[in-house]
């Protein structure tokens, strides 16, 4: 498994509490942004993204793991994201921000 050093984890960390509320943005467009596949962005969210808005970080379809669905679902609601009609995903089209911008 590849690892993340401390500098690289940080500044994921901070793209992530970059992203406004209500907004979202995807684990592939956090590793476009610091070079970097979607599936270390996930490593670093689930080993160091408790300290921040991790319900902001979805996958490219608009949803999250089952484990998550709940606690995001909560979230979101509480900030007003855009949600699909299913409410069980985050409706990408309107609530993606680009990471950093």
């Amino acid at each position: 498994m590849v690892t993340a050093d401390e500098d690289f984890v940080e500044r994921v960390l901070a793209l992530v509490e970059s992203v406004p509320r209500g907004r979202v943005t995807t684990y592939g467009a956090l590793g476009d942004v610091v070079g970097s596949g979607p599936r270390l962005i996930g490593n670093v969210m689930a080993r160091h993204g408790a300290a921040v808005p991790w319900w902001r970080v979805v996958r490219a379809d608009g949803s999250l793991p089952p484990s998550h669905q709940d606690q995001a679902r909560q979230a979101y609601l509480e900030e007003g994201t855009p949600l699909r009609r299913s409410g069980l995903a985050v409706d990408i089209v309107a609530a993606f921000v680009t990471p950093g911008e």
